[in-house]
């Protein structure tokens, strides 16, 4: 068992007072037989009457009320897990999973439909060229085995970047600059795995990168696939690797932009700036 400890910090500055909408907050650990929380708290300036509950991906979700005008919001959190996600390997794939091509069974089709979505045609057409270099149509391989040679596909041949603006680069657009950020890696991973025919969500989260405990750091994401058998399986083509016990998930959607750790909004006539700080540390 491994122990983390996690302080996010975010702050948006006005150039003006505003009036705060409701904001929605994705910052709480999903806890699991491979994780536990051991402690966390939740600070958010100015006062705000904050709601919990978990959306349809069974997120922890804070929705924070403000009744104060301001010229700064202050969300800090602080979270002490216990991983045990610490043999991510050791997992049964069904027997009718091992390799790949396979078809998910007729009630795992009805309730995985929403991650199995295809792109566009344009994008579908360019994905299958890529996957062309890494598998070929007709040959037999070991379902894991196609997944990593996709993870590691893109930790080699693209570059990576840190992007502070928002949003999310498409797939076509990633493969065309050759670069992109964790969340974009995550994304085209998770497209191309659907035009596999397989079922993958976006995850964000946070990494421990040991060599950089010291420094301030930010969120990260990568992108499971639904294992028969196995059930949800981490793939981070960021580090080109299985998900392991140095990844710890927060939120889970079926959509890359779904799950910002804040979003809300504001009124009044003001331009803001956003600062963050994220500090992952083994404890």
């Amino acid at each position: 068992m491994k122990r983390f400890k996690i302080v996010h910090r975010t702050y948006y500055n006005y150039t003006d007072t505003v009036t705060l909408g409701e904001q929605h907050l994705l910052l709480r650990p999903r806890e699991g037989h491979d994780l536990r929380i051991e402690s966390f708290s939740l600070n958010i300036s100015p006062d705000a009457k904050v709601y919990w509950h978990r959306d349809v991906e069974g997120n922890s979700v804070a929705i924070a009320n403000f009744t104060a005008p301001t010229q700064q919001l202050t969300v800090e959190s602080e979270v002490v897990v216990q991983q045990y996600n610490e043999a991510p390997l050791d997992f049964i794939v069904a027997d009718y999973a091992i390799y790949y091509p396979f078809s998910y069974s007729q009630d795992d089709q009805f309730l995985l439909s929403p991650y199995r979505v295809l792109p566009d045609q344009k994008t579908r057409q360019l994905l299958n060229n890529w996957i062309f270099k890494v598998w070929k149509s007709g040959e037999q391989v070991q379902t894991y085995t196609l997944l990593q040679r996709l993870t590691t596909a893109i930790y080699t041949t693209l570059i990576y970047n840190v992007r502070e603006e928002p949003g999310v680069q498409s797939a076509e657009e990633t493969l065309r600059l050759g670069s992109g950020s964790c969340r974009d890696f995550a994304l085209l991973f998770m497209e191309a795995v659907r035009c596999l025919g397989l079922a993958s969500r976006f995850v964000s989260g946070y990494l421990h990168a040991p060599l950089m405990a010291s420094q301030v750091g930010s969120t990260h994401a990568w992108a499971e696939v639904y294992l028969p058998g196995g059930g949800w399986k981490g793939f981070d083509p960021t580090i080109g690797d299985i998900v392991g016990s140095d990844h710890i998930p927060v939120a889970v959607a079926r959509l890359a932009e779904s799950v910002p750790p804040i979003s809300g909004s504001y009124a009044g006539n003001a331009d803001s700036e956003l600062d963050v700080g994220v500090w992952v540390s083994a404890c």
